[in-house]
Formats: structure tokens, C-alpha cells, sequence
């Protein structure tokens, strides 16, 4: 039997009480994923501080000494035990809180131990709370004398002997792993400490076993990687600096090529396996639109992007295409031309939106544009019923609709096209894979497919998120548009933010102000909707102040939006249901109280509210005064860029790739453990050509000394959903 897919239940320290709880937080079931389970730092564990060195502002200290006495302090919750502990250097106090009992069964007095933690200082006394403590080794003295580097001990130290240092406990090993445990796991003993311990029982049985190979010899070789065995063995217990280093990059590469991998083949696979309609006319509808209704001039990013897209669309391929683009940036105006392209050539076009009001704004937006156009565009939600409803379906059937706008709606199986040929689905993240492939199902051959995003993605993600779809990304705002200038202020600056509300109020235009929460709650200090409401209401009396939160039911918050859209309403005070919602071009100003509370790509999504039209237009980030220096700088690139590539490559920078589950949807199938999107940028792109390589030089997964990658790719995959070939 494969040791690696052994069940973890039978790894010594492990049994049936562990494995459960492994399975559960970590979802680690066999010695495999234990081994994949890697360690989020290091540290230096070689050296052997004497007492007299240390001081309370140190991060962590290993000492060897003796424990001369035990006390029990205090009673009920508060008690602890402390040991009092001695080098012959300086003493310290050893504390717990909890534990006692084992503290008490397993350490002796005058014996001899090693001890690692963080010291601190309480009552004028360097105290360590709930320290590592392992039996020291017999010749303590040679080691506790020792206070430089002993990674090379066995060369640079000539009272250590290789078989001796194999004996001792791995605190004189060099750089010792830290895993990332649960407080459930904690109070099993399962700490960081006991994860090690886990993975070197592993590595006792694996002694004279080397792990297989994971990747082709070819690529190992022309990338210069580490072999797969001593990379994992380095991973968990390095052997030098240098030796991390390198295990770190080749399971990086390895981790982000496999994603690539995965992505391109199916890639491949769909181009080969669905062939798409082939749009070769520019017609009547699309040269009468261009010509004659043209809101304004494209900007040469808007052509660059409908050039891309119309070479997808003649070239008998299915396309699959990300449009990303600022709000603002006119995505709307490319996805009606595109669609034009599709009514010229016999076929129907559908545009999805998340939400009712959104897909009315769409609607009212195409027909404005298309004027006098004979181009049928209608509506299909929730809410539209009876004859109407009935209307719009058999439209559908005969081809008498050109364009359907819609929310999830248009996915229903009584929902039927004469012929369809588009699908553009609009702030795509918003739907569910299945949903989107129903859309598919409602043509022999499965439509061209455009998805739209306002939200910017930075190329290291969106390789490894939607590296299944070509992107194109429209950079520059309409002409006319003017940049949102976007300043800072503190809560005291209350009485100049509502001067420049009135300021703004008194030439007719309107403002949001959002808040992060509805009502006040004891364990967070933030203003709230609601109080906010009133104190707005009370402050501008002679103006009309609407309210829009998530509780509210979804009529009555369509209702509210739409009364600020009409200008019956001239403040909004909402919380972030409106990141993606009305298009209101009079709105001018955008207020986000306690922005400290919102991550980067939230706020520029909020700025994006205003700034539609000719007039300037200003976002006001509100704060506390006390704030963190991370919080400091992130306030400080809003004020700084209004690029949102920009900030979405800062917050990717500053908060991680976050929690790639669920991503599944995109092609990607399986999680990142050690690769890092904000970091490893260039790997990733190395990762992706060495896949592209194989793709290329091996379509049909035949050449053998390829058979070790595509079975280790099966094995990857065979647990999870192929959602691979849906865009």
C-alpha cells in the first residue's frame, strides 16, 4: 500500500480521536495530506541563549536549564503554576494557566530540559507562558556553551557527531516549522509542536522510501527545480536557508503549474469540442447604430476591445471572453455593438444582470442608445407576470425580440430563443456556474459568451482565476468624464464635510453616504445606518433623505433606489447594497463613514457610484482618528489612485488572494497551499508557459514521458466536480 494514501488514523500519534479532528479542521485525511499540509513560518531554533541574555522584547528564545522548584499561585480560574527555572547564568519563570495536572506528571525538578517561547516581562521578572519544553540530551553542557549557528553542527562543531545530532530533539536542528492549528486542536494537543511531531513520524517511516516524482525529469531539469522528495523533506524540516529556499520554489512552481495545467487542457479540449457561430457580417444594424446613434465617440480602448471580440466571433471558435473594465468605462455601450454584430448575423443576444434594478438600467440604457433602431429589446425578472410575461416568451420563440435583458430569469426551462447567439452576463462573480450553464442549453450550438466585471483583477489572479477565458480590459473613462477626487477626513471634521454637501445640494445635484452597518451594536463603536439616517435628516431639513439597507424587503428597496434615480430623492444613506446597483449621473457625491471598515476594492467599487457625468465629483473616506498604519495606507492609495487595476494590485498586495474556495467555477480546481498570487507573480507566469508547453507539444496527452504528469493531474482532479469547460 501507497503510504501517502494511507488513512491518517493509523499514523503513530494520531488514532481515531485525531483523525476526526484532522479531517474536520484541516480536512487532512491521509499521511499524503499531512505532508501537503506545509508550515506558514520558521524559526531558528539552532541557537541556545543564556538567561542573562534575554530580555522581554525578544520574539522567541530557546534556554537550557533546570527546573529548581514548582508554585501554585492564585485559586479556581486564576490559578497557575509557575516553575522557576535556572542556567547558572539567570533564572525565569515558566507559567500555565492550564495543563497543570501535566505539567506536574511529566517535568521533575533537577532534571535537565530544553525550553522555547516567548519571553515576557511581568512584575519586573522574564516570565515564558506555556513554553515547548523536550528532555535535553546528554551533553546539554556542549550545547547549552554553543551560542552560534548550528545548522552545520556536525562540520562547524567538532564536539557533535552526525549520529549524535540525529538524536537530539529537533530544537537543535536549525529552522523549525510552525503550523497553523485550531483552538480545538490546541486543546487536544495538536499544537504547532504537535504537528511536527506528526510529520517526523512520517519521515521515520519514509527514512529509506523517497517519495515519487511528481513532474517530468525534462522540466525539472530546464527549470532548475529541486526533486520532489527533498523538496517536501526541506519543506517541513530544512536542512539550511538555502535548501528552503529551494523547496519552496519548486512546490510553488509545481503547485501553480498544475492550476495552469488543469485550466489550458480543458481550454484545448473545449476548442476542440465545441466548435462556435461563426459571425462573419457587419450588417445593416450595427453600421446603422455606428453611423447615426453613436452616443459619443469609442474611446481606442473600446476599439481595441470590440476588435478582439469580433475576431473571437468570426473565427468558428466559441468564445469565452472577460471584459474588464472601471465603472464607467463604457462596458455597456461594447456588449450592445456586439450584439448588434449577433442580430446582423441571424441570431438573438441575452444580457444577464444580479439584480432587477441593474437589469432595468440595462434595458433603459440599450433603448436610449438604439433610438429609432428596429431592435426589440425587452425585459424578463421576477416580476414580470401574466400577458406581458407571455409576450416576452413567445418573442423569444419567433425571434421577434433581438436582445433579452434579465436576471436569473432568463435561465428558467420555459425560457426559450428562436436562436441564440450571445450571452453577455454582466458583473459575473454574482452567478453560480450551474446557472450560467444552463445558458448554454438554450442553443444547439452553445452561444459566444462575454463576461463583464467593474471589478478590476490583478493578471496574477486573473491567470489563475479565469485563465480558462480571454481577457480584455478597457483602461480610459469615456471623454468628458472627470476623475472623482477623493480626500480624507476625520469624524471631527463633520461641519466642513456637511458644507460641502450643501454646496454640492444647492446646484441640484445628490450625494450617498453609506455606512457599514444597519444598527448599532455594543461590540463595534461605528456609526450606523440608522442613527446616521436621523442625524441627516434633522441636519438637512429642506431635503428629502431616502434609506436602502440588505433587511429590507427587495421591492421596497428597488422602490427607494429608484426614487433617487428619479431625483425625487436627494440623499441616500444606504449600506453596501449599492456597490453594484443605479446608474444616477446628477449623483456628485459619494461619503463612506468608517472606512477604516472597508477593504480597498470595496471602497473604489463605492467611489464608482459617482463620477458619471460632466460635473467633478468628490468621495469623502471617513474616519476615527485612531487608525492603523495598515488602514493608514490603504486610506491613502484611495486618495492617491483612481486606477482601480492599481488599487486591486495594492489590496491584493496588502490582504492576499484571500480564500480561493469556491473558485472551482473558473477552472480552478483545487486550492493554493503554499503559493502566494500577491508574491509569486513570476513563477506564475513560468508555471503557466511550461504548461502551455506541454499543451502545445502534447494536445493528445500521449507522449510518455509525459504519463507521470497526466496521472498526477487525474489524482488531483478525481475528487472534484469538472466544471473545467464552462466559461
Amino acid at each position: 500500500m501507497n503510504i501517502l494514501t494511507q488513512d491518517i488514523k493509523y499514523l503513530q500519534g494520531v488514532g481515531p480521536q485525531r483523525a476526526t479532528l484532522l479531517a474536520n479542521e484541516l480536512q487532512i485525511t491521509t499521511v499524503g495530506d499531512l505532508l501537503s499540509y506545509y508550515p506558514y513560518k520558521y524559526i531558528d531554533r539552532s541557537r541556545i541563549y543564556k538567561i542573562s541574555e534575554i530580555d522581554g522584547n525578544m520574539p522567541y528564545v530557546q534556554v537550557c536549564g533546570q527546573i529548581f522548584s514548582f508554585e501554585s499561585i492564585g485559586e479556581g480560574r486564576a490559578k497557575r503554576l509557575v516553575a522557576h527555572f535556572a542556567d547558572g547564568t539567570g533564572t525565569i519563570d515558566l507559567v500555565w494557566f492550564q495543563g497543570i495536572k501535566y505539567v506536574l506528571k511529566n517535568y521533575d525538578c533537577r532534571k535537565s530540559y530544553v525550553v522555547f517561547g516567548k519571553p515576557t516581562v511581568f512584575n519586573g521578572k522574564i516570565q515564558i507562558a506555556h513554553p515547548e519544553i523536550e528532555k535535553a540530551p546528554e551533553n546539554i553542557k556542549t550545547l547549552a556553551s554553543t551560542t552560534g549557528n548550528l545548522f552545520d553542527a556536525p562540520s562547524q562543531n567538532p564536539n557533535l557527531h552526525e549520529s549524535e545530532l540525529d538524536e537530539q530533539p529537533t530544537v537543535f536542528k536549525g529552522l523549525c516549522p510552525s503550523y497553523n492549528t485550531s483552538e480545538k486542536m490546541k486543546k487536544s494537543g495538536l499544537t504547532s509542536a504537535g504537528m511536527a511531531k506528526l510529520t517526523a513520524n512520517i519521515f521515520k517511516l519514509l527514512k529509506q522510501h523517497p517519495l515519487p516524482e511528481t513532474l517530468p525529469q525534462y522540466i525539472i531539469a530546464q527549470h532548475h527545480l529541486m526533486p520532489y522528495d527533498e523538496a517536501i523533506r526541506n519543506i517541513h524540516y530544512p536542512s539550511s536557508p538555502e535548501a528552503l529556499r529551494h523547496a519552496q520554489l519548486r512546490l510553488k512552481f509545481e503547485e501553480l503549474f498544475y492550476v495552469q495545467l488543469n485550466i489550458l487542457r480543458y481550454v484545448k479540449n473545449r476548442q476542440l469540442r465545441y466548435h462556435g457561430i461563426m459571425f462573419g457580417n457587419i450588417g445593416e444594424t450595427f453600421n446603422g447604430f455606428f453611423y447615426n446613434h453613436l452616443p459619443f465617440q469609442l474611446t481606442e480602448a473600446q476599439k481595441r476591445v470590440i476588435k478582439e471580440i469580433r475576431t473571437d466571433m468570426k473565427s468558428g471558435r466559441q468564445m469565452n471572453r472577460l471584459l474588464q473594465g472601471d465603472v464607467g468605462s463604457g462596458k455597456t455601450l461594447v456588449a450592445l455593438m456586439v450584439a448588434l454584430i449577433a442580430i446582423d448575423n441571424g441570431h438573438q443576444a441575452c444580457i444577464m444582470a444580479p439584480t432587477e434594478i441593474l437589469a432595468e438600467q440595462h434595458l433603459a440604457t440599450l433603448r436610449q442608445f438604439l433610438g429609432d433602431l428596429p431592435v426589440q429589446v425587452e425585459l424578463l425578472t421576477g416580476t414580470v407576470k401574466g400577458k406581458k410575461r407571455t409576450a416576452v416568451l413567445e418573442g423569444l420563440v419567433t425571434g421577434d425580440i433581438h436582445i433579452l435583458v434579465g436576471t436569473h430569469a432568463v435561465i428558467e426551462d420555459n425560457v426559450l430563443f428562436h436562436k441564440l447567439g450571445l450571452v453577455v452576463i454582466d458583473e459575473q462573480h454574482r452567478f453560480g456556474v450551474a446557472q450560467r450553464a444552463k445558458l448554454w442549453m438554450k442553443n444547439a450550438v452553445p452561444p459566444h459568451v462575454l463576461v463583464m466585471t467593474a471589478t478590476p483583477i490583478p493578471r496574477t489572479l486573473a491567470m489563475t482565476l479565469y485563465g480558462d477565458l480571454d481577457v480584455s480590459v478597457i483602461d480610459e473613462l469615456p471623454p468628458g468624464r472627470k476623475p472623482i477626487r477623493t480626500v480624507h477626513m476625520f469624524d471631527a471634521h463633520r461641519q466642513r464635510i456637511y458644507e460641502l454637501m450643501h454646496r454640492e445640494l444647492s446646484l441640484g445635484r445628490q450625494i450617498y453616504i453609506v455606512y457599514p452597518l444597519i444598527k448599532e451594536t455594543e461590540k463595534m463603536d461605528l456609526k450606523d445606518l440608522e442613527a446616521g439616517f436621523e442625524e441627516i435628516s434633522r441636519a438637512f431639513p429642506t431635503y428629502k433623505v431616502g434609506k436602502v439597507h440588505g433587511k429590507m424587503k427587495a421591492a421596497d428597496k428597488d422602490q427607494e433606489m429608484q426614487r433617487f434615480a428619479n431625483h425625487e430623492t436627494h440623499i441616500l444613506v444606504s449600506t453596501t447594497v449599492i456597490e453594484v446597483g443605479v446608474n444616477v449621473p446628477n449623483a456628485s457625491i459619494m461619503i463612506i463613514e468608517n472606512a477604516e471598515r472597508f477593504g480597498l476594492s470595496q471602497l473604489h467599487q463605492l467611489r464608482g457610484r459617482v463620477g458619471r457625468g460632466a460635473d467633478q465629483s468628490y468621495c469623502v473616506l471617513v474616519t476615527k482618528y485612531e487608525i492603523g498604519e495598515t488602514t493608514r495606507k490603504r486610506i491613502q492609495i484611495m486618495v492617491d489612485s483612481t486606477d482601480g487595476f492599481e488599487i486591486a494590485e495594492h489590496d491584493l498586495k496588502l490582504r492576499g488572494p484571500g480564500d480561493l474556495e469556491g473558485t472551482q467555477q473558473s477552472g480552478m480546481a483545487f486550492d493554493l497551499k503554499i503559493a502566494n498570487l500577491a508574491r509569486d507573480g513570476q513563477i506564475l507566469t513560468l508555471a503557466r508557459d511550461a504548461a502551455k508547453a506541454v499543451i502545445d507539444s502534447d494536445p493528445d496527452e500521449r507522449n510518455p514521458q509525459n504519463d507521470i504528469l497526466w496521472r498526477h493531474l487525474r489524482e488531483l482532479r478525481k475528487s472534484n466536480i469538472n466544471w473545467g469547460a464552462i466559461s
